[in-house]
């Protein structure tokens, strides 16, 4: 029998506060027992650490050059295969619960339901422009308001959808456990997508008292002053304006509170919804997969939210387990994009025919005991930048390139905080030229740039266009027959009532 799938996705989760599962001082009973009894992926990436563009490359195990969706309002085009797709093929049946920013009209991408909307718009409104570097746009581009105005509130715009997206999973996994013990049943795959610890830094009292005494509530790396600061960030600095706010050591402990208390309030629901897979007899049966889209810079070097290759940024949490899973951390660079082939590979899916639709690779072999010797690659063309970016971590190093930047290399085992730049040390030229190499052979930056521009370009004519009179909306709404559900005259009761108790008999 196919297992079932319960995939928990958080968002702007950094994965540098998962060493070896959650970090010690942080309060999250819950994922830290799932931790416990799972493989770890403790050097995991994203594929591109913006939502929309590392979201398609989650669900496709393509990287934005592949999917084009370089950006938070690049459409998601419906041709491209995704584990939902993949997994339905199989005879899954496929749901959504929560956030994914899939963006343009098709809203499913392999899902054959979704539970709820999307927290974030759906249209083209947010399409940066290559052709205006370094201008802002203010009604949408990130600021330091969220960290300015960090603090406590019992319901926010985020939370009210979070805790939406909480009670249709445990509602959904009621309504599977039903159908589970049924000769034809089929296997199931949910994907449950919080859209916190992900500012505003605003979090629920409760959460909150949990770290007033918490010890890092400072970054480790200070403020790195403006002239010393890398090209790439130095764009960030302007892009996320900067020097509009007055940001004070008060301001960051306060985002930084918020943010772990935020993690601790996305546990709980993480704990309800495992309490309910359990209760319906269904955990035995079930791979759980944990995962995010991006990281959080959370105020180290003074920079933050994500948009960066930097590890705070690009490093994200992954965490697998079920039966046949051997629990471990495994410390070799991972990604992503691997996600989409490890999910087909443990649902027993002929990999051969999976593989041409993929960027990644299945972790099946690593969680078995086998070695990984693929590099990680990951792309950046959104906002903040002038040009595409890509790195390629391999072994201990980072190496980053951009067109209009001087290249960035890393050693992560001996300078994990990236300190210091390599790049232009003549004891390591061999080893640049070898990158470069890498990078020309993988990317024609040039195509890569032009097709970026040709696609912002397209939309700012499209976007405008299509809000000038009547105005269809591409967010996904969700409907409900309300004349099905629950007792209606054309049902038996008795009938009724016996097919929806669960267990039945006790």
């Amino acid at each position: 029998m196919k297992p079932n799938i319960l995939i928990l996705m958080v968002d702007q989760l950094t994965g540098t506060l998962f060493p070896d599962g959650p970090a010690d001082f942080l309060h999250a009973p819950h994922l830290k027992a799932l931790a416990a009894r799972s493989a770890r992926f403790a050097t995991n990436y994203t594929a591109s650490p913006l939502c929309a563009p590392g979201r398609a490359a989650f669900m496709s195990g393509q990287l934005p050059s592949r999917t084009r969706v370089y950006d938070n309002a690049a459409e998601f085009p419906s041709a491209i295969p995704t584990f939902a797709h993949h997994l339905r093929a199989a005879g899954y049946h496929t749901a959504l619960s929560g956030k994914m920013h899939f963006v343009g009209p098709d809203q499913m991408h392999g899902f054959e339901e979704r539970l709820t909307t999307d927290i974030y718009p759906a249209d083209f409104g947010w399409t940066p422009d290559y052709r205006k570097p370094g201008e802002r746009i203010d009604w949408w581009y990130h600021n330091l308001g969220s960290v300015t105005g960090a603090g406590v509130a019992e319901i926010t715009n985020q939370m009210e959808y979070d805790d939406e997206v909480a009670f249709h999973a445990v509602q959904k996994l009621h309504q599977l456990s039903r159908s589970s013990k049924d000769a034809d049943r089929r296997p199931w795959c949910l994907t449950v997508s919080f859209t916190h610890p992900h500012d505003p830094f605003v979090a629920r009292r409760k959460h909150w008292d949990l770290y007033e005494d918490c010890a890092h509530l400072k970054p480790e790396i200070g403020f790195i002053p403006y002239d010393q600061q890398d090209p790439h960030s130095q764009r960030l600095y302007r892009a996320s304006d900067y020097p509009a706010f007055d940001i004070t050591d008060a301001d960051i402990e306060k985002s930084r509170r918020a943010y772990f208390a935020n993690i601790s309030y996305v546990d709980d629901h993480v704990g309800a919804i495992l309490d309910a897979l359990t209760r319906t007899r269904m955990a035995d049966d079930t791979v759980i997969l944990f995962c995010s889209d991006h990281g959080e810079m959370l105020g180290e070097r003074g920079l933050w939210f994500k948009m960066s290759f930097l590890e705070g940024a690009s490093r994200v949490p992954l965490m697998i387990a079920g039966k046949g899973i051997a629990p471990g951390n495994h410390a070799t660079a991972t990604s992503n994009l691997d996600i989409c082939p490890t999910l087909c590979d443990l649902a027993g899916i002929d990999m051969s025919a999976i593989q041409p639709w993929t960027d990644g690779t299945s972790l099946k072999p690593m969680i078995d005991g086998n070695a990984r010797h693929e590099p990680v690659l990951m792309e950046y063309a959104a906002e903040g930048s002038y040009a595409p970016m890509v790195a390629i971590r391999e072994g201990r190093f980072k190496f980053v390139h951009c067109e209009i930047d001087p290249p960035q290399l890393f050693d992560l085992e001996s300078d994990p905080a990236e300190h210091t730049n390599l790049a232009a040390d003549p004891a390591h030229g061999d080893r640049v030229a070898d990158f470069v190499a890498k990078v020309r052979a993988r990317w024609d930056m040039a195509r890569f740039d032009a097709e970026v521009r040709e696609s912002q370009a397209r939309r700012w004519v499209v976007y405008p266009a299509l809000r000038n009179g009547a105005y269809y909306p591409w967010e996904f709404q969700p409907l409900q027959k309300a004349s099905e559900r629950y007792m209606r005259n054309h049902m038996d009761l008795n009938v009724l009532e016996d097919r929806q108790r669960f267990p039945r008999g006790e």
